[in-house]
């Protein structure tokens, strides 16, 4: 009777544990496919987000094109010119003067000046950089050297900045698109650790968006307004004055003939001097010339 009790309770046992088993087995299976549909999801998600930013890249590419296209047909284009000018003036500060007011005459400015002396001692050299409009940048270039004497040196380039201007154009709309998804992001965020991972990127693009802001600024003002050097050299003619002074004819003259007695009697001291320091050697040099004298005459003689 007991073995029979003790096999009963053997059998319910293993049932149990199958039992046990079967819904271990059916709980692993729920995860399971729990987790492959979050995956699945998640795949979804991605291959949407990767879908609509390849659609965003082909929309800024396609409007980029467009734009290069307009610029083309519109023929406005981003040139930055620079231009440099020596010439010859008669008078500095009339040139000076004349150039300031065609410039502000231009709607332009002057960024430098400077002035220095010139070759000569009444002569004056110096420079002026401005900022002039383009569109007032030949016409300006044309006034200054009809107004000046001789053109010396006359340099104009120019530097094409159309392309990196609508690339820059492009790559911040793409930022901007950015920045408001994270923004977005940012709303919706539930956790720390999300919110203070998105700040770090919304930061990182902004500051991109600022760069991408200042270059295209600067391309813009370089574009607008052309930078022009004018270099100025002074050539007057300096006519000498009559001389209305005292000119002290009597005393000069006077002074003149002082100097020459002076000169007279330096010389004769000078002279006498010489003649008798050396007299012993003067004396011995003409003993000597006479002596070859007379030898000489005495040979001349005898061949007679």
């Amino acid at each position: 009777m007991r073995g029979k009790i003790r096999l009963l309770l053997i059998i319910c046992f293993f049932l149990l544990s199958a039992c046990s088993s079967n819904e271990q087995s059916q709980k692993a299976m729920d995860t399971a496919s729990n987790e492959g549909e979050l995956a699945k999801e998640e795949a979804e998600l991605s291959n949407q987000d990767a879908s609509q930013e390849q659609a965003n890249t082909n929309e800024e590419q396609g409007e980029t094109t467009g734009e290069v296209s307009n610029a083309n047909v519109k023929t406005d284009r981003k040139i930055i010119y620079d231009a440099s000018l020596r010439v010859e003036v008669k008078n500095y500060e009339e040139a000076v003067n004349t150039i300031q007011s065609r410039i502000e005459n231009a709607g332009g400015y002057i960024v430098e000046s400077q002035t220095y002396g010139g070759e000569t001692e009444d002569s004056k050299e110096g420079m002026v950089k401005a900022r002039i409009p383009q569109a007032q940048f030949r016409a300006f270039l044309e006034t200054v050297e009809k107004g000046s004497s001789k053109v010396i040196e006359n340099t104009v380039t120019g530097q094409d900045v159309t392309e990196e201007f609508v690339d820059l154009k492009a790559r911040l709309k793409a930022k901007q698109v950015v920045e408001t998804r994270l923004l977005s992001f940012m709303e919706k965020a539930e956790k720390t650790e999300d919110l203070l991972n998105i700040s770090d990127d919304l930061a990182t693009v902004q500051q991109e968006i600022e760069q991408i802001t200042g270059r295209m600024n600067y391309l813009q003002n370089r574009s607008d307004l052309a930078t022009v050097t004018i270099r100025l050299s002074e050539r007057r003619v300096t006519i000498p004055k009559v001389n209305d002074q005292d000119l002290n004819t009597w005393e000069r003259t006077k002074q003149q003939f002082m100097e020459s007695i002076n000169f007279l009697l330096i010389a004769a001291s000078s002279l006498t001097v010489f003649i008798v320091g050396n007299l012993p050697i003067i004396l011995l040099l003409l003993l000597i010339g006479l002596f070859i004298y007379r030898a000489f005459k005495k040979d001349t003689s005898k061949k007679k």
